[in-house]
């Protein structure tokens, strides 16, 4: 995954780069809507997607501003965990880059991406039931919600985008 236009690059992450990763989630604005996670989970977290590059074709990356090189936050692709047949995504900004529309272009970007793979596989998003403004930036990227997504641990908002 690499993608650029004039506002955005999302690239792999270095190695180096953990404490920059790990600085988005000390926010606690930006962590508000994302499952509870210890700081070693997200260093296991940062591990994997810089182990997963290798791999290919899933994994997280960095989302960088192309102008200052400033981390704005982080986006992923990956195979469904509830449901193989379908491909997710999803993005986590930090909140000086909320109300941009860095969040559309990014999902709109992961979409092509997933869309490029040519797995003719539904694409999904979750989110909380109370993050609008993702549910937002699914639903002007032509996602629909479906019924809530029911886990253990409670319900998330399902969107689908159906090949």
């Amino acid at each position: 995954m690499h993608y650029k236009n004039e506002r955005i690059i999302i690239r792999e992450f270095t190695p180096e780069e953990f404490l920059l990763f790990s600085t988005l989630f000390e926010n606690k604005n930006v962590t508000r809507y994302l499952p509870y996670k210890t700081p070693e989970e997200y260093k296991e977290m940062f591990d994997k997607a810089v182990a997963d590059y290798e791999a290919g074709p899933f994994s997280r990356w960095g989302i960088f501003d192309i102008h200052n090189n400033d981390f704005v936050g982080m986006c992923l692709a990956r195979i469904f965990l509830d449901n193989p047949e379908q491909l997710e995504i999803g993005y986590t900004l930090g909140e000086n880059y909320w109300g941009k529309g860095l969040g559309t272009e990014v999902c709109k970007a992961l979409v092509d991406y997933c869309s490029s793979l040519n797995h003719q596989k539904d694409i999904v998003a979750v989110t909380d039931l109370d993050n609008i403004g993702s549910q937002k930036v699914l639903l002007n990227n032509n996602f629909k919600r479906i019924e809530n997504l029911e886990r253990k641990d409670g319900e998330l908002a399902y969107f689908i985008l159906q090949k």
